[in-house]
């Protein structure tokens, strides 16, 4: 059983990787891969809203994905935007990326090849890590624009969808671990913490859902 403070420590985290950003019209939006087609599906909502007129998806496949998307996952998200009607002409697809770093840079090479002008970026992510991916692109990529998007969700519905609520407090932890250490590696900006979210991410690492930290020196 999962506890009302543990619960409210988790709704902090979830609160501050949202950018609550406004979605506008990009250059290109990029679908950043993993086992939520859910990225897919807003995506294409917001080329249908003329967001932007190409969708870049990228990623290759992760433990979490290599059973569900064989194919890799930039692949089935591309099969999931034409099945909803994107014209296959308005979809790249980026295979080899397996963190967040690489789906910047490899989309942002991808882009250079074809010729695509960009000064702008929608980029969409899963809710949970719409901080960490504005983060890293504003570092990898400082020239443009980054505009951050979700699927509109609370952090209940997300629970919901996933159905495993200690899997989605894992990856919390993990996305939150990963905006203290990164910036000082210079995989990503450093962002202000404020307080109360340090020590909602303590509490909740003391309580063990730590299966997503990545190790540390």
């Amino acid at each position: 059983m999962i506890s009302a403070q543990t619960w409210s420590d988790a709704q902090r985290l979830w609160d501050f990787q949202q950018m609550h950003h406004e979605p506008r019209p990009c250059s290109v939006g990029i679908g950043l891969g993993s086992h939520d087609l859910g990225v897919a599906d807003v995506t294409v909502d917001l080329y249908r809203r003329a967001m932007m007129p190409l969708i870049v998806f990228t990623g290759a496949t992760s433990r979490t994905t290599r059973e569900r998307m064989p194919r890799g996952e930039a692949e089935h998200y591309r099969e999931r935007a034409l099945e909803l009607g994107v014209p296959t002409e308005a979809v790249l697809v980026e295979t080899n990326a397996r963190n967040t770093g690489e789906n910047i840079r490899f989309s942002r090479s991808l882009l250079s090849e074809r010729g695509v002008d960009v000064s702008s970026v929608l980029l969409v992510s899963k809710p949970y890590e719409e901080r960490r991916a504005y983060a890293t692109a504003r570092k990898l990529w400082p020239e443009v624009d980054i505009v951050s998007a979700s699927t509109p969700m609370t952090l209940t519905e997300y629970v919901d969808s996933i159905q495993d609520p200690r899997l989605v407090l894992d990856m919390l932890v993990g996305a939150q671990q990963r905006l203290l250490i990164y910036p000082d590696q210079g995989f990503m900006i450093h962002q202000e913490i404020p307080e109360s979210v340090a020590v909602a991410y303590d509490r909740l690492r003391g309580e063990g859902f730590t299966s997503r930290l990545v190790l540390t020196p």
